[in-house]
């Protein structure tokens, strides 16, 4: 589409003969040396008549055959060496102005020509893409034939455009100037895109052309991308409100996504790269940011419940496009507050409680990680939504996740490995640290540990250290100090018993058949138990005396008090059937022994005879006489489940069981309701000196303090929740105890009494 600017230097080319001499006489000597004298005209060259006429008129023809698209007479050569030369003699403006009135009769007549024209907007379009691309090609090549005038004057001179420039800038004025064309291609453009965003099939490359030719005019955001903008608003518009009568929230989503990337992809192939940020903060405003709190509503739940981690993830980053996180935050917030506080609060699901929410939290914990890019705000919030509802039920989470611990770490639990059942303490752990009353979790942990030690029922000493370990590096060493005692109680117990069986002044005055196994525990470290009496068989009080013989002469000034409810036997018994080793307590040993010598006893016989308080004796007489078919050791009469005075109890000889060893024992890992209730009790009294304690220190520290100040600074600093009603409660305590005065001019303020 262009001319090569060629220039003649006036250099001779020399044909030479083969058969010529010269190229054979390489050694001939030189022609002689001539001189070349240059001389002035000796007159002043003068421009041929009607120069300037006959070579304006042939670029003219020149012109009109381009945009008539017909051949141009006049070779390209001949036509740029006539732009030179009118050049050359400073004809150059008068040329440039000729050239721009030929180009703005054209122009103006095809624009014309596209008025009025009673074509369907495919047909209009096309017509006006055929305009534009004519258009172009003709003005390439008119600027390679213009080329020199192109290349000097355009660029001495100021204020003049080059002659593509020029071409634009004319047909940018009449393209404003012809309303109707711009406005029908404009409507055409947005009829196709429309088109296009309901499934049909367009011609992209008609649009990529048409859009292009709005961009060279400099009229593409003025004449359309305005236009494209608010139609594309009222479009989503219109269809989000259709989908959001029509669609679930997952399908909503899930058509919201691809119809940003249809605009992607939209901007990539024929719109302006300017347009792609507000095309898609559009899409975004008209199809997620305007609905999405209406959508979190309805659906949100749902996806959680049903685990839809690829919908959530696609959530998450529609939201985070449109700076909505915060919203979809509170959804899960409120989901997991609503959520947890079923599982917490179904009295009648208390089993279950624990593992619902182990089983809730690693669900919420996977989801986000995998749809929620492990977002740190979430964790944080999330953190909060569980110690929010965990703590609604005061205590009896705690309670609950303390006896969790203790079925997990029992022996005979062959549901996990010991790696697992490590990974389910870490998790547990979490649980705990949501917990306000970790106080309560200590005492029961507490209580349960101790049976679990004493009745050798202890999975792994190695697993009981662990938590230990991790309790310690959660709450600090004064919160396991106990734990740890008792560790230290066992070990010793075990060297005490050492020495006692190396003793042989002791050893040898043991019944015959009759091993002893004692576990001296520290007062202050175990649970507190109360003490109750039974009369033990006569072999049994010999073992029990001779240990204490044994204990006072090592520990002289130490008192020893035996805990009759935490013993346990291991007995053997002759069956008819054979012989059995029967595990059982030391309640129930003593009610077996009496059997040596009677084959039935009354209630009321056996009653009097251990001496055993009758709560726990109905305890021990059902598990022995009601329990498992393999664990009822005596029969009833009559049968039943509730234990009367004259009920009769007799040996089974009929008793068999494939097993060798038998465990009867159990009822003493069962917690009664007195258990239960002591508990409790221990650690409201706790709690108590812990008020004490903190308001003492408080008053001591501020010496003087009103009512809702001292209220605040205790909520500060203790750990478990408390009611104002229970503190007002120790406040009036120590004022009656004189830790304490009211003010005597106002009533609301406290004074501390050194």
């Amino acid at each position: 589409g262009g001319l090569i600017d060629v220039g003649w230097t006036g250099l001779a080319h020399w044909i030479m003969d083969p058969s010529s001499n010269l190229t054979k006489k390489k050694s001939a000597a030189p022609p002689p040396t001539k001189r070349l004298v240059i001389k002035a005209f000796k007159a002043k060259p003068k421009l041929p008549e009607n120069f300037e006429q006959k070579t304006t008129a042939k670029l003219k023809d020149a012109v009109t055959a381009v945009h008539e698209k017909r051949p141009v007479n006049c070779s390209l050569e001949e036509l740029y060496q006539a732009v030179e030369d009118l050049c050359l003699h400073k004809l150059a403006p008068d040329l440039y102005a000729v050239l721009q009135e030929l180009c703005e009769k054209q122009i103006s007549a095809r624009l014309e020509s596209l008025e009025g024209l009673p074509l369907d907007p495919v047909s209009f379009l096309n017509k006006m893409e055929d305009c534009w691309s004519d258009h172009s090609e003709q003005m390439l090549t008119i600027r390679s034939i213009f080329l020199y005038l192109d290349r000097t004057y355009v660029l001495q001179s100021v204020n003049v455009r080059s002659l593509w420039d020029m071409g634009l800038v004319i047909f940018r004025e009449h393209f404003l100037r012809h309303k109707q064309v711009e406005s029908t291609t404009t409507a055409g453009i947005l009829q196709l895109i429309e088109k296009e965003r309901l499934g049909e099939g367009v011609d992209r490359t008609l649009l990529k052309n048409l859009l292009r030719m709005f961009t060279a005019l400099g009229l593409y955001v003025e004449s359309f991308e305005k236009q494209f903008l608010n139609e594309t608003a009222e479009f989503y518009a219109t269809e989000s409100s259709r989908l959001l009568q029509e669609v679930d929230v997952p399908s909503y989503f899930k058509h919201a996504e691809d119809r940003l990337q249809e605009e992607s992809d939209r901007c990539n192939f024929y719109l302006d790269a300017s347009t792609r940020k507000q095309l898609v903060l559009t899409v975004e405003k008209q199809l997620i940011q305007e609905h999405a709190s209406m959508q979190l509503d309805r659906g949100f739940a749902a996806l959680m419940d049903e685990n839809r981690l690829t919908d959530l993830a696609r959530l998450y980053s529609l939201l985070d496009r449109v700076d909505m996180l915060d919203q979809l935050r509170s959804s899960l917030v409120a989901y997991v507050k609503v959520t947890g506080a079923a599982i917490v609060m179904d009295e009648e699901k208390d089993k279950e409680m624990v593992q619902g929410l182990l089983s809730m939290k690693a669900k919420v914990d996977h989801i986000l990680q995998k749809a929620f890019q492990n977002n740190e705000t979430f964790t944080s919030s999330l953190k909060e939504a569980f110690e929010h509802f965990i703590n609604q039920r005061q205590n009896r989470p705690a309670e609950l996740i303390a006896k969790y611990v203790d079925a997990m770490m029992r022996s005979g639990n062959k549901t996990a490995s010991d790696e697992e059942l490590e990974s389910l303490l870490d998790r547990l752990l979490v649980l705990f640290r949501y917990i306000q009353g970790k106080d309560v979790f200590e005492a029961f942990y507490k209580k349960d540990l101790a049976k679990r030690l004493l009745l050798s029922k202890s999975a792994s000493i190695d697993l009981e250290k662990s938590m230990i370990m991790k309790l310690k590096a959660e709450c600090g060493s004064q919160f396991t100090n106990k734990l740890e005692g008792m560790f230290k109680d066992i070990d010793l117990s075990q060297d005490i018993m050492v020495q006692f069986r190396q003793s042989p002044q002791f050893q040898d005055r043991l019944p015959p058949n009759m091993e002893l196994n004692v576990s001296v525990l520290t007062t202050g470290y175990w649970p507190t138990y109360t003490p109750m009496e039974v009369r033990l068989p006569e072999e049994l009080t010999t073992c029990q005396d001779l240990f204490k013989e044994f204990y006072i002469s090592k520990h002289n000034g130490r008192r020893l008090m035996w805990q009759s409810s935490l013993g346990h036997c291991v007995m053997r018994v002759q069956f008819p059937k054979g012989l059995k080793e029967l595990h059982v307590s030391l309640f129930q040993c003593v009610v077996l022994m009496l059997f040596n010598d009677a084959e039935s006893l009354t209630y009321r016989e056996i009653e009097e005879s251990t001496g055993i308080e009758g709560t726990e004796l109905q305890r021990t007489m059902l598990s022995l006489a009601c329990g498992k078919p393999n664990c009822r050791i005596l029969l009833k009469s009559p049968k039943s489940k509730e234990i009367a005075a004259d009920d009769v109890f007799t040996f089974n000889s009929t008793f068999s069981d494939k097993s060798f060893r038998i465990k009867v024992n159990s009822i003493q890992m069962k917690e009664t309701v007195e258990e239960n209730q002591q508990t409790n009790e221990r650690v409201f009294q706790d709690r108590q000196y812990q008020i004490d304690a903190a308001i003492v220190r408080i008053m001591k520290t501020r010496k003087s303090l009103s009512h809702n100040l001292l209220i605040t600074e205790l909520f500060q600093q203790l750990k478990f929740a408390v009611k104002p009603q229970d503190l007002k409660k120790r406040i009036e305590s120590l004022i009656d105890r004189e830790y304490l005065e009211r003010d005597q001019k106002n009533s609301h303020v406290y004074n501390y009494l050194a």
